[in-house]
């Protein structure tokens, strides 16, 4: 018993966790987070830490947000919100490297409100498999897409570190 008088719950693997999560909402296949995104949809977030960035890339167009700044950057209430951050409708996909902490960190945004949210499939290393667009130069950043939430209008990130 916990010291409320509740029953406490079991300790369970990070494998049984990770199932438990996931069963809360649908994950996305990363052909299909391209097309959202292109389509403005969507807002790819990827949480990936700079060594990785720096050694395979980024997505262009992807908010780039490290994991220790996520819930404070994307809570739309939040004093410190990225720009992009301004509704809870907006659909969100993670993106970490392979597709297991990106999880963990939809779990955290849905607590926060952003129901949409949701993890890329194989994260980052499924994407480049797909073929999909990915640039390793940094340079200017891209001009900003707009990003469509039900009772919003948003401008996409710049996706470049400086």
């Amino acid at each position: 018993m916990d010291v409320d008088g509740t029953a406490a719950e079991q300790p369970v693997g990070i494998d049984e966790f990770l199932e438990r999560v996931r069963a809360g909402y649908e994950r996305i296949e990363p052909r299909d987070a391209y097309e959202a995104a292109e389509g403005g949809e969507a807002l790819l977030v990827d949480i990936r830490y700079a060594a990785l960035r720096e050694r395979d890339g980024l997505i262009p167009g992807a908010l780039v947000v490290e994991r220790n700044e996520l819930e404070w950057r994307l809570d739309p209430q939040g004093s410190h919100r990225a720009p992009e951050a301004t509704s809870h409708d907006l659909r969100v996909v993670v993106i970490c490297n392979e597709g297991y902490a990106s999880s963990l960190a939809v779990e955290s945004l849905r607590r926060l409100g952003l129901r949409r949210a949701t993890d890329l499939i194989g994260g980052f290393q499924a994407w480049r498999a797909e073929g999909l667009p990915v640039t390793t130069k940094v340079g200017p950043p891209l001009p900003p897409r707009a990003v469509h939430a039900p009772d919003a209008l948003v401008q996409a990130p710049d996706n470049r570190d400086h």
